[in-house]
C-alpha cells in the first residue's frame, strides 16, 4: 500500500509565520514558538522558529521551509523576517533582504524595483501584521524585510534570472500549501515568462522542451533569452496561455519523442502521463508512401528516435511529418488566436531532423 505524498508549505507561508512571530516579539518582547498563522483557505498550521533575535529596534524570526515530498529547490531553506517600526501611516512596507530578488523587467504582477514578494504573500503578511497590532496595541506601520539564506544561489536553478528577477528568490504561493508534483509552480513560471516577453515587445517566442532545443531555437532565430520559454513537458500550458495572451509567432522546439506525443494530441508530454504511439508513426510512414516493411519496422521500434533512424535510412522524412502534425495539433489548441506556429524537431545531439510551418 503506497503512502500518500506529504504536503509542504510555500515560501509565502513561511515568510508570514516568521513575520507574525517577529512583529509579536517587537511589540511584546517574546516570540511565539510555535507560531500559528491562517492560510488563504482557512487552514491554521503552526511553524517552529529556527532563530530568534530581538534588539536595536528590530525583531528577527526565521522558519525552515518544509516543501513536503515536493522536489522544490527551496526545501530546507531558512526564510527570515526582520520587522521594524515604520513611519506613522506608512502601513506595511516590504524590503528585499539578502537572498530575495528584485523585479527589473515589466510584465510581472509587481512593479519594476519592487522586492519579489508576490501579491498573495504580501496580503497574508499584511493581514497578520494587522491582527498582531490589534492584539498587542501596535500601529501596524512596519518595515518587513524578508531574507532567504543562500537565496541568490538557489535562484539560479529557477526561472528568476530569465524573468528579470535579480539577486535572489521570489516569495511565492497562493494557498500557502505546496502540493507534491502539482507542477503548478512550473506552469506559473511559463505564464510569467510569456507576460515578460509580451511586456518587452517580443513578437516571436519559443516553447522548448529542454536546454538543447532551447539552444537550437535561439541560434536558429536569434531569439533573446526572455523570448525562450522552458515549457518542459507542459506544451498545453504554453498554448492555452498564448491563446488568451497572444504573441504573433510561436516556435515549438523539442525532441522527436516529445513532439510525436504532441502530434498525437497530447498536451502533457511527461513520460509518466503520455506515451509515444508507434501505430501513429507507422501510419505516417504509410501515408508518406513508405512500404509495409518499413511501416512494420517503425511499429516495432523501441523509441521514436529509433523509428526516425529507420526512416532516415529509407529516405523518408519522418521528422518533417511529425513536425507538421505537431504544428496542426498546436494550431488546434490556439484556435483563432493570432499566433503563427512553426515546429522544429531535433535529435539528442541537437541536429534538426524535422521542421514545419
Amino acid at each position: 500500500m503506497s503512502t500518500p505524498l506529504r504536503h509542504g508549505w510555500t515560501t509565502g507561508a513561511c515568510a508570514t509565520a516568521a513575520t507574525t512571530a517577529a512583529y509579536t516579539a517587537l511589540l511584546t518582547g517574546a516570540f511565539p514558538d510555535p507560531v500559528e498563522i491562517t492560510l488563504p483557505r482557512g487552514q491554521r498550521p503552526a511553524f517552529a522558529l529556527a532563530t530568534e533575535e530581538l534588539g536595536g529596534g528590530a525583531a528577527t524570526a526565521a522558519v525552515v521551509k518544509d516543501a513536503g515530498d515536493d522536489p522544490d529547490v527551496t526545501h530546507g531553506a531558512l526564510i527570515s523576517s526582520t520587522v521594524r517600526h515604520g513611519a506613522p501611516g506608512s502601513g506595511v512596507v516590504f524590503v528585499a533582504g539578502p537572498g530575495v530578488g528584485t523585479v527589473t523587467k515589466p510584465g510581472l504582477p509587481l512593479e519594476v524595483g519592487e522586492p519579489a514578494i508576490n501579491p498573495v504573500p504580501r496580503r497574508m503578511m499584511s493581514e497578520h501584521v494587522a491582527e498582531v497590532a490589534a492584539r498587542h496595541g501596535g500601529t501596524g506601520d512596519v518595515i518587513v524585510e524578508i531574507s532567504v539564506e543562500r537565496g541568490e544561489e538557489l535562484a539560479r536553478k529557477t526561472w528568476n534570472p530569465r524573468l528579470g528577477i535579480l539577486g535572489g528568490l521570489s516569495i511565492l504561493g497562493t494557498t500557502g500549501i505546496v502540493v507534491p508534483y502539482s507542477c503548478s509552480a512550473w506552469i506559473d513560471s511559463i505564464r510569467r515568462g510569456i507576460d515578460v516577453a509580451r511586456a518587452a515587445g517580443r513578437e516571436h517566442v519559443a516553447g522548448c522542451t529542454g536546454s538543447t532545443s532551447e539552444r537550437v531555437a535561439a541560434e536558429l532565430y536569434g531569439l533573446p533569452e526572455d523570448a525562450l520559454l522552458d515549457m518542459g513537458d507542459f506544451a498545453g500550458a504554453v498554448l492555452k496561455y498564448l491563446r488568451r495572451h497572444p504573441v504573433p509567432r510561436l516556435t515549438v522546439a523539442g525532441g522527436i519523442g516529445k513532439l510525436s506525443k504532441l502530434a498525437d494530441g497530447h498536451l502533457d508530454l511527461h513520460s509518466g502521463r503520455s506515451q509515444v504511439n508507434p501505430e501513429m508513426l507507422a501510419g505516417m510512414v504509410r501515408s508518406a508512401g513508405g512500404d509495409e516493411a518499413l511501416a512494420g519496422r517503425v511499429l516495432a521500434a523501441n523509441t521514436a528516435l529509433h523509428a526516425l533512424r529507420l526512416c532516415q535510412e529509407a529516405g523518408l522524412p519522418l521528422g518533417d511529418l511529425v513536425a507538421e502534425r505537431a504544428r496542426a495539433a498546436a494550431a488546434g489548441v490556439l484556435r483563432e488566436a493570432p499566433v503563427a506556429v512553426d515546429v522544429v524537431v531535433i535529435d539528442r545531439a541537437g541536429v534538426i531532423v524535422g521542421r514545419a510551418g
